[in-house]
């Protein structure tokens, strides 16, 4: 059991270093493309917003493939696509119960669904910051432009 939570609680570290670099992109591809969201164009903010949420997702998606391929390398899966399900069915915390782990490393399912949540929750603030901001501008804007 130790070392399963050991081994979970690592993963769970190499994901939020994961995610805090995936913010940090967020971040700056937000501030490169503020110039769109400036104006009062709802579809251009919506696109701006549209990329923040792909990046976010893609993130959460490599953090299910690194828990997959742990799941594969200890011998739980014979391929990665099943891995992989399994993965994003504990990181979503929709808990299927289709596919399990042996006895042996069942711990590491529960420990990847409390990192999911926890991911999962930074991705959704990290994306309402930036839907919040954009309505903001935009509003702004609009107003600017029917107070011309």
């Amino acid at each position: 059991m130790l070392h399963n939570l050991l081994l979970g609680l690592s993963t769970m570290l190499l994901c939020l270093m994961l995610q805090l670099v995936l913010v940090l992109l967020v971040l700056r591809y937000y501030r490169n493309k503020e110039y769109l969201i400036n104006n009062s164009s709802f579809a251009a903010s919506l696109r701006v917003v549209g990329g923040v949420m792909l990046l976010l997702v893609i993130g959460n998606l490599a953090q299910i493939a690194i828990w997959g391929g742990m799941f594969q390398l200890l011998g739980e899966f014979g391929n990665f696509n099943a891995a992989f399900y399994h993965s994003a069915v504990n990181f979503a915390t929709l808990g299927y119960g289709d596919v399990v782990m042996s006895e042996k490393h069942k711990l590491l399912g529960p420990l990847e669904s409390l990192n999911g949540i926890l991911m999962i929750g930074v991705s959704t603030s990290a994306l309402m910051n930036a839907l919040q901001n954009a309505m903001r501008r935009t509003l702004k804007a609009l107003e600017e432009q029917e107070g011309s």
